[in-house]
């Protein structure tokens, strides 16, 4: 394999007698342009490293993962990424043949992207040795920072020069061709994705604050009491029921992120919202909420998951970890895996012990089919049904039981 063999060859989009989409990225430009649609994002502030298969170096198992702060976090992660890229690829049934690397990081205030490029060097050089170790080399590294991509591997500076070459940005490269073709989500940055997930800020904060401190000293003793706790299960579920059907009526016909956030933070109350956040710490009824997605259309469902996220402020941010894990189950049910593995990370990030987002990360990153996990859970709850037929609400409307 060359430098710059780091795909199948060809120069356009071509379908494969199994009806697959085949993309070929030979030079270090399209593997830059390509990187937030083998993403779904673009993933800022993150080391990602792609596995190769084969000798002409099929793309294989992604890892995306935090640029750590401090040198000594850096050195350290190397050989912790090159032996989770190798077990995971194993896991699948193909030892990695080799890999490509990307940092992504924007410079702080003055310093320029050639500045990031080269305090991520050793981080480069470290992760090549690791890879090389276990006999998967890194064909390329590739540093993207102010618009530009820079390359820690090739020798050229005819094509590779040092002060980088500045990103496409027209959207007409080959990877974003076949991404439209293929109808594949994008999503914008990493960071814009956490956005829409976190709590807000005052003034709505101020209040919902006030709303959860006088719902929880309401409900906390209820849901200690088994007698309550069913009729607190109840009476979520049946809330819960109710917002689902408005995120179904309401759908906002807005371009952009933030208004589409806005116009669902609209459709909440302080009251309903606190209701649901603090029902919502119990297992069942958590669990209750998630099968009621089997048959709903994700997109209302992941909105109003996301919007309830959104509400849980100041001491109660790590109340948002079922609804963030709710967020990420829904979206992998839907086939947006890449807003799935955001919303499962975001809620590890606030809760690393909640266990239900443990179990769905670690699948979905694994690439199980949803419908496995769903049986899975279902096992678990064999008295589910009996339960609703003797008297638990009935799920929103359009979806299954």
């Amino acid at each position: 394999m060359t430098h710059h063999d780091h795909a199948e060859q060809g120069d356009e989009p071509t379908t494969s007698a199994s009806g697959k989409l085949s993309v070929s990225l030979r030079e270090p430009a399209e593997l830059a342009e390509a990187l937030p649609y083998l993403l779904g994002f673009y993933p800022d502030d993150s080391l990602v490293v792609v596995a190769l298969h084969g000798e002409r170096g099929r793309f294989g198992g992604r890892l995306r993962i935090g640029i750590p702060d401090t040198e000594g976090g850096r050195a350290a992660l190397a050989p912790l990424v090159a032996e989770c890229l190798d077990a995971s690829c194993k896991a699948r049934g193909a030892r990695p043949d080799g890999a490509l690397v990307f940092l992504c990081q924007e410079p702080g205030e003055g310093h320029s992207g050639r500045d990031v490029m080269e305090r991520l060097r050793p981080l480069v050089q470290d992760l090549r040795l690791a890879c090389g170790e276990r006999d998967m080399p890194v064909y390329e590294a590739l540093c993207l920072s102010e618009g530009r991509w820079y390359s820690y591997c090739c020798p050229s500076q005819r094509c590779c020069p040092p002060e980088g070459v500045p990103l496409a940005r027209t959207g007409t490269s080959v990877m974003a061709v076949a991404a439209a073709y293929a109808g594949m989500p994008m999503h914008g940055s990493l960071r814009e994705m956490e956005q829409r997930l976190i709590p807000l800020g005052s003034p709505f904060a101020d209040e919902q604050k006030r709303t959860l401190d006088a719902a929880s000293l309401r409900l906390t003793p209820r849901m200690l009491k088994d007698d309550d706790r069913e009729r607190v299960r109840t009476e979520t579920l049946a809330l819960l029921g109710h917002l689902m059907q408005r995120f179904q009526r309401c759908t906002p016909s807005v371009a952009t992120w933030t208004s589409e956030d806005a116009h669902d933070d609209g459709l909440l109350g302080h009251d309903e919202c606190a209701a649901a956040i603090l029902g919502l710490q119990d297992r069942d009824t958590r669990d209750q909420a998630a099968e009621w997605m089997e048959g709903v259309d994700s997109a209302p469902a992941v909105r109003l998951w996301r919007a309830l996220a959104r509400r849980c402020t100041g001491p109660y941010r790590i109340y948002s970890a079922p609804l963030l894990t709710l967020a990420g189950w829904v979206a992998w049910a839907g086939g947006d895996v890449p807003t799935a593995r955001v919303a499962l990370g975001l809620a590890l990030r606030t809760d690393p012990d909640y266990l239900f987002a443990q179990l769905l990360h670690q699948a979905c990153n694994e690439g199980l089919d949803p419908g496995e996990v769903r049986r899975c859970l279902r096992g678990e709850r064999p008295g589910l049904r009996e339960g609703r037929e003797g008297g638990e609400p009935d799920p929103p409307a359009d979806a299954t039981s």
